[in-house]
């Protein structure tokens, strides 16, 4: 609970406490008798005052009827009654003999504040949400001049011919519009370096990367009128390891120059469907915490030339690091065209719950159909092509148009400059001010000295010629993406305090899902190699973990004085490395699941050993935090305390059991034994009820040598201590079940659909999803094996098919778990050609053609299916979440691993769960994906019913929220409770239950992070953490009616002196997301407020 480690140990209390606790105890049952008989009058109230509900006309029909329900209402209420006092006579005992075992400690005011860790308060029957915090999703909606729904009404996405510009049109002007105002050029140099694709990482380092940033110091310094632009800062940082402190001094003086610009900043350039708002946030703070520890630098401008698609979530992130321009190149080729048209190719992006501009950041978006330098000079890319002057003859690549380039000389340097002013003219037709912008690069481009000089030396040429023709008004030269914005604003009028613009617009939504030609839509690659999407997730879970309790750790370490006796250096080290691999995997061709076999298996590789890696720091920072003598704390490597062992540990053995969110909760733990004779109890002895369950070898026989046990706990404390000891078990099984909500019955159908690849030259691969038309029923060849178990902790179906196993999983628990059913597929499709297998949900909702997905885990963006767009065009991506509704009730199928969703009919729900495909998509990776594994997706499928004052749904919805039990649905199936196994070497030692937080957390406030920040000398960790928090914005009109949650909502409010309980707060500094910049004139906040959907980032010392 609350990122506690929980941990029963031998509580003590007084005597004196006990007789009060039992008096407190008699008080509650008076209490809740007295309520009892209030509910039940105000209940037999409510059906006299209204007889025309269901329950008056039961009254009217007959008195027996309501007597009857009346008795079983009051039964069980009795029976929630007595389990509440049982629970107090059961603590009693446990203070009592906590006493007897613990009399004299020194430590009994500290642990009589724990209690008993099965005793968690009774969540109330609705979440006590202050008015206030609904009337953000209640709101009215401001309109932007631009909302995507709106274009993707007015587009035919019809492909007709533009001539020169394919996917464009004609461009014409004339020869005097600059007379007044010349045009500006600016062509910015850059080098896209993938940290993966068709080779490794490390590979494309060696063969190329290094060249090209050491080629880049030798050159930029030969004419400071040259420019370099570059982003990846996982290459950058690698490079930087490996030179002189005199070539990093060079490397300070370009950037303090101008001549050197690092745009974005984040470790990769990150995929932004696939990816996690945590994993962006994370890769992008260590790109910019590098940048500042090493080079000084803070990145003003985002770079996005190869993402497959853009979010706003993106925008968000960078606006919030404190970025104001950005650009972006990736999107659907009838969506560039219209803005073209509409000469909005440049607009600000504003969230779309936003009222006002504080979300809105400049963006540019590139219109033509590549990053590369035929298509970015102008519509012509024969013409472009020949200004590309690597491509001159006798080098290694050349003109796909046949015309190659020429080197420019006194003899021809007036025709070619006229050719190229001509493309930027044109270019120019497409925006509302007189400044062009030319990116001049391509992938891993300036890796050779030769092409430093054959493309700035030429391109110099051409620009005093035109500069030096005044008649011409035309200004060019070479310049950096900040450079070019910082041109762009003052032509644009843009206001330096308000950030608006009578020239520009607003736009909202995003840019998915993306085509570059055709109908070929790149929604494949929402799910290509589900495997290490999964892994991704897994990975992200356990650095967030680990982030926390080490921080918690390093600060009670400090405050103890035993700073030497902690291996903080190498916890430390093992976390900056699974940052920094995670950070990897969000790169644009890593966690797509879109390089090479082997490129895959390293990323894959780096993201398992991370994954081992977190959980040592896990176990020693646990280790630290539930030892009760401190002063007994020894670390030994060979020989840890706790142990995260999974599989047949002998018994007996004690569990410590880690929550990691910030919410007290009631979860389902299991761990696996190796006898079903199991008893499960908390450390004072108290039997705990627990499920003894098989583990299956194969389909029909389960294992003689595994077994799981589960047990639905009540984790109040973050860290918690069980043991199991043996006992003999019985086994019961379960034969149907049914989801139901209130009297309502809602139909849910889970099925199986082929996809297949069309008969036509370009197929489905790895990038495109290229369907044979619609999905074909699933038919096994053999009948499926069904296994059906029931039990006191779940009830679940298995159902075997040849391709997939198939688990619907229903928990016996109070609290959120058990409000949802849990779907489990594992799948394996190694045996098939061509064929992708999706999991579909019919139910009987009238839906339409609506339907909501998440973007990054961060926020909704409706979706509309159309008819006029292919099928696979209404397939988007699926982070977290997707939904469908009608008025009274909403499906909402949560995920946890990133996959490609859609509603192709009303009522259902479809996921593209893998993908098999024998070819080469022409995208460039030159592979089909035949590398599946078999792979285990998890959902949660939950039913909500809309509140009786919340009929109506908005008939044009542009924003949506989940509610808050979705949320917490999300971050719990996300983020699992952790057990940790202790080791029997340490049979002498005591431990103490944790909870770091003196209260659960506002139910829409989520603890993004608890990161300790890296020391400004050395490797090692400071003594600041940065505490990230979001506030999530909700939807009200889902009931908050017996949703087990014990937590409400504050307005955003969070009292910072007493967020932790055993920790101080020393000072709290607002500031940037990444850190690079400090706000409110660095003052130290005692309270702070979140907006709803914001997400901030605090400088914190704790002690």
């Amino acid at each position: 609970a609350r990122h506690d480690l929980c941990v029963t140990g031998q509580f003590a209390e007084s005597m004196k406490l006990s007789r009060q606790f039992t008096l407190f105890g008699s008080a509650i049952f008076c209490v809740v008798v007295f309520s009892l008989y209030l509910m039940l009058d105000h209940l037999q109230l409510d059906r006299t005052k209204n007889p025309s509900s269901g329950a008056g006309k039961l009254f009217h029909s007959g008195q027996l009827t309501i007597l009857q329900e009346k008795i079983d209402h009051l039964e069980r209420l009795l029976a929630e009654n007595n389990e509440i006092i049982s629970n107090i006579r059961d603590s009693v005992l446990d203070l009592s003999e906590s006493v007897k075992d613990s009399k004299g400690s020194p430590e009994v005011g500290n642990q009589s504040r724990v209690g008993y860790p099965e005793l968690l308060a009774s969540p109330p029957l609705v979440i006590p949400i202050q008015q206030e915090d609904c009337h953000f999703a209640a709101k009215p909606y401001n309109k932007p001049a631009d909302g995507m729904l709106d274009v993707y009404d007015l587009l035919s996405f019809d492909n007709p011919d533009g001539g020169v510009w394919k996917q464009g049109f004609d461009i014409s002007y004339n020869e005097n519009e600059w007379d007044t105002e010349p045009l500006q050029v600016f062509v910015v140099p850059h080098s896209h370096n993938d940290p993966g694709w068709l080779k490794t990482f490390d590979d494309y380092y060696r063969d190329q990367t290094q060249h090209i940033l050491n080629n880049m110091v030798v050159k930029l310094h030969e004419d400071e009128r040259r420019r370099m632009l570059w982003s990846e800062i996982s290459y950058f940082s690698k490079w930087w390891d490996s030179i002189d402190s005199q070539k990093r001094d060079a490397v300070k003086s370009l950037i303090e120059r101008g001549q050197l610009e690092i745009a974005t900043g984040g470790w990769v350039m990150p995929d932004e469907a696939n990816t996690h708002y945590f994993a962006m946030i994370d890769q992008l703070l260590e790109g910019h915490q590098w940048l500042e520890r090493n080079v000084g630098v803070k990145p003003k401008t985002g770079w996005a030339v190869d993402p497959f698609g853009h979010s706003p979530t993106m925008t968000y992130l960078l606006k919030q690091a404190g970025m104001s321009n950005m650009l972006i190149q990736r999107v659907h080729y009838s969506v560039k065209k219209h803005f073209a048209i509409q000469k909005t190719l440049e607009f600000f992006w504003r969230q779309t719950w936003d009222q006002d501009t504080t979300t809105d950041i400049l963006c540019h978006m590139m219109p033509f159909y590549s990053y590369d330098v035929p298509h970015t000079c102008g519509p012509d890319p024969k013409i472009c092509c020949q200004f590309d002057f690597k491509r001159l003859p006798g080098g290694r690549i050349s003109c796909p148009w046949r015309v190659p380039p020429q080197t420019i000389n006194d003899g021809n340097v007036k025709e070619r400059a006229l050719m190229l002013l001509d493309q930027y003219r044109k270019k120019s037709k497409l925006f509302r001010t007189h400044v062009v912008l030319a990116p001049l690069g391509d992938d891993f481009r300036y890796n050779e000295a030769s092409e430093w000089d054959q493309q700035f030396q030429n391109y110099q040429k051409l620009f005093d010629y035109m500069n030096s023709h005044p008649e011409l008004h035309v200004k060019a030269q070479f310049g950096t993406i900040s450079d070019y914005f910082s041109a762009l604003r003052p032509a644009a009028a843009v206001d330096p305090v308000s950030n608006t613009s009578p020239l520009l617009p607003v736009v909202s939504g995003d840019f998915f899902t993306y085509a570059d030609r055709d109908d070929h839509y790149w929604s494949g690659y929402f799910t290509s190699r589900p495997f290490y999407k999964r892994l991704d997730r897994v990975l992200e879970s356990h650095l967030r973990a680990a982030e926390i309790l080490f921080s918690l750790a390093l600060a009670s370490v400090q405050k103890a004085n035993k700073w030497n006796d902690f291996p903080s250096l190498e916890n430390y080290k093992l976390l900056t490395e699974a940052r920094r691999n995670l950070g990897l995997f969000q790169h644009h061709d890593a966690i797509t699941g879109t390089g090479k076999d082997w490129v895959v298996v390293d990323y894959g590789t780096r993201l398992f050993h991370s994954i081992l890696n977190v959980k040592r720091v896990m176990a020693n920072s646990a280790h630290w935090l539930v030892l009760k003598d401190k002063g007994a704390y020894i670390h030994s490597s060979s020989m840890p305390l706790l142990q995260m062992v999974t599989r047949n540990p002998f018994l007996p053995l004690s569990l410590v059991i880690y929550n990691p969110t910030e919410q007290d909760r009631w979860s389902v733990v299991t761990v696996y034994v190796n006898t079903p004779r199991v008893r499960l109890q908390t450390a004072s002895g108290h039997a705990v009820t627990a499920q003894v369950s098989a583990v299956w070898e194969e389909t029909t026989r389960a294992s003689r040598e595994a077994f799981q046990v589960g047990k639905g706990l009540s984790l109040q404390k973050s860290l918690c201590l069980y043991s199991c000891i043996d006992l003999q078990t019985n086994y019961h099984f379960i034969v149907s079940m049914a989801l139901m909500n209130d009297r309502n019955v809602k139909t849910m159908e889970v099925g199986f659909v082929w996809y297949g690849t069309t008969s036509n030259r370009d197929k489905s691969g790895a990038y495109l999803f290229l369907p044979d038309g619609e999905a074909k029923a699933y038919t096994p060849n053999h009948a499926p094996v069904i296994r059906v178990t029931k039990g006191v902790v779940f009830s679940e179906v298995t159902t075997t098919y040849q391709h997939v196993t198939h688990t619907l999983r229903l928990y016996n628990v109070q609290g959120i778990e058990g409000q949802s059913v849990e779907i489990s597929n594992t799948v394996d499709i190694r045996g098939e050609f061509n064929r992708e297998i999706a999991m579909r949900i019919t139910s009987d909702l009238n839906s339409s053609d609506r339907f909501f997905t998440d973007l990054n885990g961060f926020q909704i963006q409706p979706r509309r299916t159309m008819a006029k767009l292919p099928l696979q065009a209404n397939f988007y991506p699926m982070t977290t979440m997707a939904y469908i509704q009608e008025s009274g009730v909403r499906l909402t199928l949560l995920t946890a691993q990133s996959l490609g969703v859609s509603s192709l009919k009303s009522g259902q729900l479809e996921v593209i769960m893998d993908r098999r495909l024998m070819q080469d998509d022409n995208r460039g990776l030159g592979q089909g994906v035949q590398d599946n594994k078999i792979t285990a997706n998890l959902f949660r499928l939950l039913l909500e019913k809309r509140s009786e004052t919340f009929k109506v749904i908005k008939s044009q919805p542009e924003w949506s929220y989940p509610s808050l039990l979705s949320h917490i649905t999300s971050m719990y199936l996300n983020h699992p409770v952790i057990p940790m196994v202790v080791s029997p070497n340490y049979d002498s030692l005591t431990f103490a239950p944790l909870s770091p937080l003196r209260a659960a957390l506002p139910c829409d406030v989520h603890l993004v992070n608890l990161r300790t920040i890296q020391a400004k000398e050395g490797a090692g960790p400071s003594h600041e953490v940065a505490l990230i928090l979001h506030r999530r914005g909700f939807d009200c009109e889902f009931s908050n009616r017996n949703m087990g949650l014990l937590c409400s909502t504050t307005q955003g409010k969070l009292p910072m002196g007493k967020l932790f309980s055993e920790l101080s707060v020393q000072s709290v500094t607002p500031a940037s997301l990444s850190l690079m910049h400090t706000l409110d004139g660095g003052r130290s906040q005692e309270e702070i407020q979140l907006k709803p959907m914001e997400i901030r980032t605090y400088r914190v010392q704790l002690r």
